[in-house]
């Protein structure tokens, strides 16, 4: 399969759905059995069951005053969810507001601390935006 992160299974029917749909549209019957197959072959896997074995976790959400723990460009936090919005394949929209100020500059001549971020995050609660070593700048911890 290819490494591109896999949807959630909610995603994946819908695009069975919508392929379906299409091509009715055009007068092609297909079966949601023969739909879930050709989405599972666009996205490189074997079969439906492989596909969906590798589907992203859906997490339950988010929501403001919700206490969270993680990292946050490296650093160690708890906080709370201060706003929270559920975006398209999975990710979340969040705003964060840390218990403690972190520093984010990486100098040893200055320094920048936040108390409050915006990130975005996929269902397992890890940023896709990375640092310059590869890191993803935020990652929930999800119990």
């Amino acid at each position: 399969m290819t490494n591109t992160q896999i949807p959630t299974r909610d995603a994946l029917k819908a695009q069975a759905k919508r392929l379906r749909s299409d091509l009715a549209e055009r007068g092609q019957a297909l079966s949601h059995a023969q739909a879930l197959e050709a989405i599972a072959h666009q996205w490189g896997a074997r079969d439906w069951n492989t596909l969906s074995a590798s589907a992203a976790d859906v997490h339950p959400g988010w929501a403001p005053g919700q206490r969270l723990s993680g990292r946050y460009l490296g650093h160690a936090f708890q906080g709370e969810v201060k706003a929270a919005r559920q975006q398209a394949n999975g990710y979340w929209a969040l705003t964060l507001r840390f218990d403690t100020a972190i520093d984010v500059v990486a100098s040893q001549h200055f320094s920048s601390f936040r108390r409050q971020v915006s990130a975005t995050v996929n269902a397992k609660g890890v940023s896709p935006q990375k640092t310059s070593d590869g890191q993803p700048h935020m990652v929930l911890d999800i119990t």
